[in-house]
């Protein structure tokens, strides 16, 4: 019995010491053997591999040249692919990659535009193939929590989070029809739910979706919810807690928010410029040299000139028989007269052209031909959610409010992170 036992265990220590020979020589086979590289569907170790970034005033040929590519060819390559890629749209600081024969000659055979982070144009050209495509990177989407409490600004706060001003224009975009950020209070807070976007699990290439937001302003709780009414049409709209759409007809401001009001409307205003009560039958909002002015509502162009005296630089636009509004003393116009412009449409930027003392916007507003006090006005909503579809749209956002109202309240400027996210 004794022996059978012995027997028994050295068998067992042979084996395990053979699987351990075996376990130490695979990690040493691990090592020694390169990772093969795959990028823009090229195996990398076939090729000598160039990075370079186009300098100014360098043509694609000038590249393609240097790397030992004749002319004839060039221009043949050029050619096969203008549907697909325009050479003399090359610009100055992009980013390529050239793979050039592994031989005596180095010859280029495969160009590779970087078009940005994720998206690349690649053109091959080897032997005598010559084809071009879009290639796409994968994006990886992790979704993250953020929480802030206004101190001075919202973007002062957004920056104190480290957080993109891409994401701060997001949600300033959102809350646009609702919520005067030149208002904003010391004690104010926020919350949202947004996405980031990697490829390569490491580098951060924008934002996607901010699902859902909530401000504390002046202790009101102001929901904002993504929601897809018509999944066929694919337009999103953004909703508050009962299914009302916070976009609005007109935005609150010709200006994101960086911005102050130095002068509301006032028929009784007196008017240092003219040294005597003048009405003013606008209202400014002063920013910087530069800022871009929004329309604050979708319609045609119907003037877009210049005044010496008076206006300056401006634009008028119509938005239907009922409404129109004008924006004056612009250091430059964006639109052309007879120009539809959409909501949010650049149709000029901030200066102190005509009548003015300093970089401002003079905002007027027409109701039936009347100039009046937009902020006095009540104004049009859009419509609102589809009676058949609150109930899905109220299940849809239970989650996401939950989840809001678990975001711990900020002690800090801080960004809060899942416990399944990465951290950069």
């Amino acid at each position: 019995m004794k022996k059978i036992v012995f027997l028994l265990l050295t068998i067992s220590i042979f084996s395990s010491c053979k699987e351990d020979k075996q376990e130490s020589i695979d990690e040493i086979k691990t090592i020694l053997e390169p990772e093969i590289v795959y990028e823009f569907g090229y195996k990398l170790d076939d090729y000598k591999v160039i990075n370079d970034t186009i300098k100014k005033g360098e043509s694609f040929g000038e590249i393609l040249d240097r790397h030992h590519v004749d002319y004839p060819i060039i221009n043949k390559i050029a050619l096969k692919i203008k549907d697909t890629f325009d050479v003399r749209r090359v610009r100055a600081g992009k980013p390529y990659t050239i793979l050039a024969a592994k031989d005596s000659t180095e010859k280029a055979q495969v160009f590779i535009y970087k078009n940005n982070k994720s998206v690349a144009t690649v053109i091959a050209f080897n032997d005598s193939i010559i084809k071009s495509y879009t290639y796409r990177k994968k994006i990886t989407t992790i979704e993250k929590e953020a929480h802030g409490k206004i101190y001075s600004s919202f973007s002062q706060s957004m920056d104190s989070l480290h957080l993109n001003p891409n994401l701060t224009n997001k949600v300033a975009d959102i809350y646009a029809w609702t919520l005067d950020f030149f208002k904003l209070q010391k004690g104010d807070t926020f919350k949202f739910i947004y996405e980031e976007k990697f490829i390569d699990d490491s580098t951060f290439v924008g934002y996607g979706e901010v699902k859902a937001a909530l401000f504390n302003h002046n202790g009101k709780d102001l929901y904002a919810y993504r929601f897809v009414p018509d999944p066929k049409k694919g337009i999103v709209e953004y909703y508050d807690e009962e299914g009302n759409m916070l976009r609005r007809q007109f935005l609150k401001s010709p200006i994101k928010f960086q911005y102050r009001i130095s002068s509301r409307y006032n028929l009784k205003r007196k008017i240092a410029l003219y040294g005597r009560v003048k009405a003013h039958k606008g209202t400014d909002f002063a920013a910087n040299y530069g800022t871009p002015i929004m329309a604050t509502a979708s319609g045609t162009v119907t003037e877009s000139a210049y005044r010496k005296r008076g206006n300056g630089h401006y634009v008028k636009v119509k938005h239907n028989n009922t409404y129109t509004t004008q924006y004056l003393h612009m250091s430059r116009r964006n639109v052309k007269r007879g120009q539809f412009v959409k909501q949010g449409d650049i149709i000029g930027f901030v200066g102190s052209t005509g009548s003015s003392s300093g970089n401002h916007v003079c905002y007027r507003f027409w109701k039936n031909g009347r100039q009046v006090d937009p902020f006095k006005q009540k104004l049009p909503a859009a419509a609102p959610l589809k009676k058949s579809l609150k109930p899905t749209y109220l299940s849809y956002i239970a989650p996401l409010k939950e989840q809001l109202e678990n975001i711990k309240k900020p002690d800090s400027l801080e960004l809060k992170i899942n416990d399944n996210d990465i951290i950069f």
